[in-house]
């Protein structure tokens, strides 16, 4: 970072005719997108992370050769032809990558090994279902008659904020909304819970759970017919160089706009004078100010840290102080095992299961919330994951983040113990599941949720933040939608991210649009977006160099 006296952001003057100063806290997708759209329109923005790398969630780390990569196991919007694909266009986030689809969404085995494959078309998943279940017929025929009519919609409304949006794009997306409403309204008021209980099969009571990986508990049919639909469109696929990947390209794109990052700057407060943002103050008492502040980082540190708790109202307060502490109300954190193997796996193996675990297996499982694991074969998703011929395997399971807190904090030799009780136990299970793999293993590293908790800030380690379809969610759209993405007697401020833009990277980056857009409408200025023009064909180098488990973002967990 450059000195102070040096720094043009540290004073308040600048030259006659710069556009206005936008200073963004937080490098994710976000950030970067809410700087891009910003530098797009004639601002002049400065992004402050306090990491060494972009992405927060959406990153990656290395050991060994190996890629570890944390966040993406599908992205909305990797097809052409729809609003999610424009913004990923216009971020230059998929500039000149290959696109890997699969032909499942998951699969799920139970204890016994039987196994019911999700597969993203509808007529080959009816007669795979049938095939298990013919006495299940009824729902099976109604769940893919219903993904079939999902197939028919696109319904991605990314591009305008809600309050922003003109009378024909209203009107246009009442076109798409309208036929389809009773489906809408069918899917989305039927838990998923109600649906799969009605199952004969125990298989499929189980299974229909967990397509999304692990059982998000609380969601009805919809998301999962609108996901698989998409997987079905291709437009939900694995983009390459995966997390990090699209986060260091974002990055590229900011950079070439004229943005500007600052790493390792923890901003500790924002700058507040006559009820308007200013500026902020890092941790090292440096001051740089700027017209408007946005936060694309933790919304409780954002709210009740960086504005020391003095700008809410009912609706924050009923986020903030209420909903927060509710269990349920956040996506649950993660443990995350990555495993380094020589050799391949070999071909026709899905790339993603989940295995329902017998109460004794899943009792050896630290902090687990669920009895199942998930393994992924992550060399199958995107070139240069793993060294030339070796493999690497992402197991994970749904954790409580007060578990592990209290853990690290209590007794750290502890802490790191059931790190390696995690790692023993993904090795044998590996072996008994794929007879072989267990001697081949090379390496295992362990992320518990205090991990993500320390890497990105988020609150109780959650990647996605609310949970959706939930009374949180409401009160989200309201946040985007009637105020602004602004707090109340506050100006000078917006927030982005998932914190009021809900889970889901797509929606992240649509955060960063609709803040540009607000500011725009604010300043009287019409609000502009142009594609990336980034051509050339994406490679591994393009993600720099990485941080080791054992340095920056790990320091100090376990590696076995």
């Amino acid at each position: 970072m450059p000195d102070e006296a040096e720094d043009e952001w540290s004073t308040r003057d600048r030259a006659e005719g710069d556009g206005p100063r936008v200073i963004v806290i937080g490098a994710g997708v976000a950030g970067m997108s809410t700087g891009c759209y910003a530098q797009m329109n004639g601002m002049h923005t400065r992004i402050f992370e306090k990491h060494v790398l972009p992405g927060g969630c959406c990153t990656a780390w290395s050991r060994d050769g190996y890629i570890f990569d944390y966040c993406i196991e599908w992205l909305i919007g990797t097809a052409a032809g729809n609003e999610a694909n424009q913004v990923w266009r216009e971020l230059g986030a998929l500039d000149g990558k290959s696109i890997t689809n699969f032909e499942m969404f998951n699969r799920v085995v139970d204890e016994t090994g039987r196994s019911v494959t999700f597969y993203n078309d509808p007529d080959r998943l009816e007669r795979h279902l049938l095939e298990l279940s013919p006495a299940d017929a009824r729902l099976i025929r109604s769940f893919c008659r219903d993904l079939r009519r999902f197939i028919d919609i696109e319904l991605y409304p990314f591009l305008t904020a809600p309050a922003l949006r003109t009378v024909r794009e209203r009107a246009a997306l009442l076109r798409t909304v309208l036929p389809a409403f009773r489906l809408f309204w069918r899917t989305a008021s039927t838990p998923m819970h109600a649906f799969a209980d009605r199952f004969q099969d125990p298989l499929l009571r189980r299974a229909f759970r967990n397509i999304f990986f692990q059982d998000p508990e609380g969601f009805p049919l919809l998301p999962y017919l609108f996901n698989m639909a998409g997987a079905h469109h291709n437009n939900a696929g694995f983009p390459q160089g995966g997390s990090l990947g699209l986060s260091r390209s974002i990055e590229e794109r900011y950079t070439s706009l004229g943005g500007r990052i600052s790493y390792r700057a923890r901003v500790e407060r924002i700058l507040v004078e006559d009820g308007r943002a200013v500026g902020i103050e890092l941790r090292n008492g440096r001051r740089y100010y700027a017209d408007h502040v946005v936060s694309a980082c933790d919304g409780h540190t954002t709210i009740h840290g960086l504005l020391e708790g003095r700008f809410t109202g009912p609706r924050i307060d009923k986020l903030y102080d209420e909903l927060l502490h509710r269990p349920g109300a956040l996506f649950p954190a993660v443990v995350s095992a990555f495993v380094g193997i020589r050799g391949e796996l070999g071909p026709g193996r899905p790339h993603s299961t989940t295995y329902l675990l017998a109460p004794e297996d899943a009792e050896r499982l630290p902090g687990a919330l669920q009895n199942s694991v998930v393994v992924q074969l992550r060399s199958d998703y995107s070139d240069g994951f793993a060294p030339p011929g070796r493999s690497v395997v992402h197991c994970t399971y749904f954790s409580d983040f007060g578990y592990w807190k209290e853990l690290r904090a209590a007794d750290r030799k502890e802490y790191r113990e059931k790190k390696r009780q995690v790692a023993d136990f993904v090795r044998g299970f590996l072996e008994r599941r794929l007879p072989g793999v267990g001697e081949r293993i090379e390496l295992v590293d362990v992320a518990s949720p205090a991990t993500t908790r320390r890497y990105t800030g988020n609150h109780d380690g959650s990647i996605l933040a609310w949970k959706a379809f939930s009374e949180a969610d409401d009160i989200a759209a309201k946040l985007v939608g009637k105020d602004r993405m602004r707090l109340p007697g506050l100006r000078g401020f917006s927030m982005a991210g998932q914190w009021v833009g809900m889970g889901g990277l797509i929606r992240a980056a649509s955060t960063g649009r609709f803040v540009v857009q607000y500011l725009c409408d604010e300043l009287g200025r019409g609000f502009t977006a142009s594609e990336s023009r980034g051509t050339e064909p994406w490679h591994t180098g393009k993600l720099g160099r990485l941080p080791q488990l054992d340095k920056w973002s790990m320091r100090g967990e376990t590696r076995t």
